[in-house]
């Protein structure tokens, strides 16, 4: 490879990569699916960029082969997808739709007979509509028809999938769908999108009890992390901080790992049934963590809401966010601080001590949105520049003894990113929307190499 000097990883690390239903599947009214909470939501006005939606993304759901081939000659150990949970239960309960069941059976086939081990996430934020128009996860009965859809999944895939993801980031959706209003369903109740938090974490412990009496194994979930860092040593700034840094990173852990909330939030929960803990806290096989980037967190401001990706929140809040300087920025504009994932592992394994599993890092990476050029080659050199300094940051965590078994890099391919549509480029595989044509990227060729080198050593 590039950097002879990279440091070594164990010949059994895994090396992946990810995406989600949504994001690149698109055939959205094709083979039976039913609408999601993200149909409904990217139409409505001014909610996503450009008006933007999933309807055809990159059409992952008709060139599947294409893409199977290309993670073939990445080079990869794994490839993280997610289940369409409308594609397979068109309305989140009740009867399987065998088209797309199908679908999801000529993916996993293929991807073994490429030898690329599948490892599914069962859902990634896409709710199907009807469940949500009946509360979606602000409603107890959506973890258990959440249970329901992970018994049916591992009963069918359990001879063939090796590695189980239930849910994919439960904050993200909590704190970004049902708190800001930024992501689907588009509701901002602040505070009271806490038991969205608790049902998704209940689904989890119940999808984890279901995949197992399938016969399933080798279940995670994929949380994702951030380091907090106040903006300065002042009581109120580091008071800020540390709300937000339960808010965002111990509701979500604790109560799977330790069994409780954390404390400082038992304000805003209400009495929670012993059983509902327990069950949230089954054994887990591996902990996921995606992480970016760190998160820089200061009391109020004055003079108004702090911003998400552009997006303000709501300046009641007992925090703000603030931006960090002196770094580098993607350009999504956030700033990138390799050195901040071994803080955030040594962080949690530091908290967590034995009762913490073996880590995977379900995601990482970069937008960066530099295309084609002349020649047809895409240098885009900031992504390599990136997930180098990452993978470094990475190996120093597992050398201060954190117990990391592999790392799946966001993106495979460019995709519908969310608020932001298409205006955000993650993948080692560039995207033409207009052709469907898939160029592999500088980066691509340079991960390449690495999982190459790794594996030789």
């Amino acid at each position: 490879m590039d950097t002879p000097d990279f440091p070594h990883f164990p010949a059994d690390f895994v090396w992946g990569v990810a995406t989600a239903s949504y994001q690149i599947e698109g055939a959205v009214n094709e083979g039976g699916r039913g609408p999601s909470s993200w149909d409904a939501f990217v139409v409505e006005p001014g909610r996503i960029s450009n008006g933007d939606t999933g309807e055809v993304a990159c059409d992952h759901f008709h060139r599947y082969h294409e893409d199977i081939a290309l993670m073939k000659e990445l080079g990869v150990d794994a490839y993280r997808f997610s289940f369409s949970w409308s594609r397979v239960q068109p309305s989140g309960q009740g009867a399987v739709n065998a088209v797309g069941l199908g679908f999801y059976d000529k993916l996993v086939d293929g991807l073994l007979e490429a030898g690329i081990a599948p490892s599914p996430t069962l859902f990634h934020w896409d709710t199907p509509l009807e469940l949500e128009q009946s509360g979606g996860w602000l409603n107890r009965d959506t973890a258990e028809r959440f249970a329901d859809y992970a018994a049916l999944l591992g009963e069918h895939f359990a001879d063939r999938i090796p590695r189980w993801i239930t849910i994919n980031e439960p904050s993200a959706l909590t704190l970004m769908g049902y708190g800001a209003g930024i992501h689907a369903p588009g509701l901002a109740l602040g505070f009271e999108a806490l038991p969205a938090a608790h049902h998704l974490l209940l689904g989890h412990g119940l999808g984890v009890q279901a995949l197992r009496a399938s016969g399933a194994g080798n279940i995670g979930i994929a949380n994702n992390h951030s380091v907090i860092w106040p903006v300065s040593d002042a009581p109120d700034d580091e008071q800020a901080a540390g709300i937000y840094d339960n808010l965002t990173n111990w509701l979500f852990a604790d109560p799977i790992l330790t069994g409780a909330y954390p404390e400082a939030l038992a304000p805003f929960l209400l009495p929670l049934p012993d059983a509902d803990l327990a069950t949230i806290a089954s054994p887990i096989d591996w902990y996921g963590i995606n992480s970016y980037n760190p998160t820089l967190v200061g009391a109020p401001l004055n003079e108004g809401a702090a911003l998400v990706d552009g997006h303000a929140l709501d300046a009641s809040l007992p925090f703000s966010l603030r931006e960090i300087e002196g770094y580098p920025r993607t350009d999504f504009d956030w700033p990138v601080v390799p050195e901040a994932l071994t803080e955030l592992l040594l962080n949690i394994k530091s908290r967590y001590g034995d009762q913490l599993p073996p880590i995977v890092i379900t995601e990482n990476g970069a937008a960066y949105n530099t295309g084609p050029n002349d020649a047809g080659h895409v240098p885009d050199t900031d992504r390599v520049t990136y997930t180098d300094s990452h993978l470094r940051a990475l190996a120093a965590a597992m050398a201060a003894g954190v117990d990391v078994r592999g790392y799946f890099h966001w993106s495979l391919m460019d995709n519908f990113e969310w608020a932001a549509g298409y205006s955000q480029r993650f993948g080692l595989v560039h995207i033409d929307y207009a052709s469907q044509k898939r160029t592999p990227k500088e980066s691509f060729y340079w991960y390449q190499r690495l999982i190459q080198s790794a594996k030789s050593r």
